[in-house]
């Protein structure tokens, strides 16, 4: 009898650019949260008091040791960490004793790490947003658009980003944006 393992989109795919760095983050869990309607305060308790974490504003992201905490609107927010993608959603549900409704998500998204000078003249190649220090601060997140494709970017530091794309067109986001990186180094 045959056993599946479970392999990342892109295979872990890791490579430098000059001083670009471009890095799947396969060890990451993606875990959504859903914030129950009339009950927003005990979500946001149970999430202050299991992760240690403020519920940050919407296009904002809230970071501690282990975890960041994406709030992609009103009542949503998507909570990265490392961990095994079987475990993250049952963990997090019995952290926030229910408070919060949660779907596993890590199968659904690649995620790659963008980091080094330049960056931002990289993504402005492929995205949307203004992503200057005034309207896109460290910590701050957004759904947008890359080369056609649906994607959320966080800014996690000066010159670093995470960009997140369907796992389903993992490749073509991948070639999107060492392409871009190609017009730029």
């Amino acid at each position: 009898m045959a056993s599946l393992t479970p392999a990342p989109p892109l295979g872990g795919y890791d490579m430098t650019f000059g001083e670009l760095r471009l890095r799947e983050c396969s060890e990451l869990a993606l875990v959504s949260l859903a914030l129950p309607l009339g009950d927003e305060a005990a979500a946001k308790k149970a999430i202050k008091s299991s992760l240690k974490l403020d519920l940050p504003a919407p296009g904002m992201s809230a970071v501690n040791d282990t975890h960041r905490l994406i709030r992609m609107g009103p009542d949503q927010a998507m909570l990265i960490f490392a961990d095994d993608a079987a475990l993250a959603e049952p963990a997090v549900q019995t952290a926030l004793k229910g408070a919060c409704y949660t779907t596993n998500q890590t199968d659904a998204w690649v995620a790659l790490s963008l980091a080094g000078p330049g960056v931002r003249d990289v993504l402005e190649r492929l995205c949307p947003l203004d992503l200057h220090d005034a309207t896109f601060p460290v910590d701050a997140a957004a759904r947008t658009v890359m080369e056609h494709m649906g994607a959320m970017i966080v800014r996690e530091e000066q010159d670093g980003f995470v960009l997140l794309s369907a796992s389903s067109s993992a490749g073509s986001f991948l070639h999107a944006v060492e392409t871009s990186i190609g017009y730029v180094t």
